[in-house]
């Protein structure tokens, strides 16, 4: 790993060589004793962070420092000056100095300046990441809700891109949920801030008020510090809770109260803290029978339930199924002009696709690890899956008293995914339809991990 590397421009000798020894224990130190030799170490090495003096022999130090960035942007400059004033530090700033210090300086208040320039040079990086990742995220999320579904859906995805009400998506598992909400997300004025997605389903029921609400230290035994929960974190954002039917009865009222105010407080809070935050939501139940059965508030459904967004199954728009393949095929295998053979569209649109996109999506994977292309054949995964895994023995016996109860079934099923996968959880995960995290869950409370 290269060392970070620090130079020091200083015409004072004594001073050069007491900071070169301290330092170069940890970098990489290089020195100068003026304008020029201290441009010339700047355009020839990578500089990570430059001590500067303000007055050298040849020049001002202000003066050097747009030339230090042109030859290194991500330097961080420290000024060093031995009569500050107010004018002095406005023209640094605007020319790019990153810190100022007053002499004498010590060395500890040194090292504190180093570690702050080398910590903003690693959030820049990280920000760099997440932008390009974001852009990345943005147009595969947008080229793929350009074919989610009918045109009724494509238009209900722009209404709610260009309103803030609530958002109510459903659809059978795989059908695009997430896609949605995230197009909707990105077409919205909301778009540069956090996109947050929270799985009721997949956290435990005794830590679901704990993270989406935060906590204040003490709150509970192991609050060792205060923490901002998933309303906080998505400020400025978009907060999608899928499974939102899992969520627990008790927590409801709660929840809309939030959604009615605008203001959330942290578990053992003693104030409100206000939120500029945009919730969709999404389920793949029927939340209206849910109400009837009083297991789901009816304030809340109708509060979330403004704008219904039903995700059509991939078997009613058989049309866009080899539109999305050639979209996945392109994503996965990083070619652009990657197709499917001759035959492959019509094996597709007479597959029944039960897990929808997500099934289609995994199956392309599939494909992609496996074959070389351009062209690829999707159909010997399907009849695969089309195949469906003989009915163990022991499992049913005719007698009722030895019918097995729901959770056997469940125990058997997931060990028997597990073992067809070679106990790899993401994989078996895929083949029972469901998320790697409900998998985690359901295989460590029955004892399979």
């Amino acid at each position: 790993m290269r060392k970070y590397t620090i130079l020091i421009i200083d015409d004072d000798s004594l001073f050069l060589a007491l900071i070169k020894r301290h330092f170069e224990k940890k970098y990489r130190v290089l020195t100068a004793k003026n304008c020029k030799e201290g441009l010339a170490a700047a355009s020839n090495e990578r500089i990570d962070v430059a001590f500067l003096d303000q007055q050298l022999p040849d020049g001002c130090g202000i003066d050097l420092c747009p030339r230090i960035l042109e030859a290194n942007e991500q330097t961080k400059i420290i000024l060093i000056t031995g009569f500050p004033n107010i004018e002095q530090v406005v023209d640094a700033v605007k020319k790019g100095v990153f810190d100022y210090l007053c002499k004498p300086v010590e060395l500890a208040e040194l090292e504190i300046r180093v570690d702050q320039a080398l910590r903003a040079i690693s959030l820049e990086k990280i920000e760099c990441l997440q932008k390009y990742s974001a852009e990345a995220e943005i147009k595969r999320v947008r080229d793929q809700g350009d074919f989610i579904g009918l045109d009724s859906v494509r238009e209900l995805i722009g209404l709610a891109a260009r309103s803030d009400v609530g958002v109510m998506i459903t659809g059978e598992t795989g059908t695009g949920k997430n896609v949605v909400a995230k197009a909707i997300h990105y077409r919205s004025s909301s778009a540069s801030g956090p996109f947050v997605n929270f799985n009721c389903a997949a956290v435990p029921e005794t830590l679901i008020e704990s993270e989406l609400f935060g906590y204040e230290k003490g709150s509970f035994t192991s609050a060792g510090a205060s923490k901002k929960g998933i309303f906080e974190m998505a400020e400025g954002g978009t907060i999608f809770l899928d499974e939102i039917g899992d969520m627990p009865l008790h927590l409801q009222p709660k929840l809309l109260g939030v959604l009615d105010e605008r203001k959330v407080r942290r578990l053992g809070g003693e104030r409100d803290r206000q939120l500029d935050v945009r919730i969709v939501a999404a389920t793949n139940v029927d939340l209206k029978k849910a109400v009837e059965e009083k297991t789901f508030r009816s304030d809340l459904y109708h509060r979330l339930n403004v704008l219904s967004i039903q995700l059509p199954s991939l078997r009613e728009r058989k049309e866009e199924i080899e539109i999305l393949a050639l979209s996945f095929l392109g994503e996965f295998s990083k070619n652009s002009f990657a197709s499917l053979e001759n035959g492959e569209g019509a094996a597709l649109r007479g597959y029944g696709w039960p897990g929808n996109v997500r099934e289609l999506r995994n199956v392309v994977e599939r494909a992609v690890l496996v074959q070389s292309g351009p062209a690829y054949r999707l159909s010997p995964f399907l009849a695969a899956q089309r195949k469906k895994p003989a009915v163990e023995p022991e499992l049913y016996e005719e007698r009722e008293e030895a019918f097995p109860s729901l959770e056997e079934v469940e125990r058997k099923h997931i060990r028997r995914a597990l073992e067809l996968s070679g106990g790899n959880l993401t994989r078996a995960s895929r083949v029972l339809g469901i998320s790697l995290s409900t998998m985690k869950r359901k295989a460590a409370g029955y004892g399979l991990r």
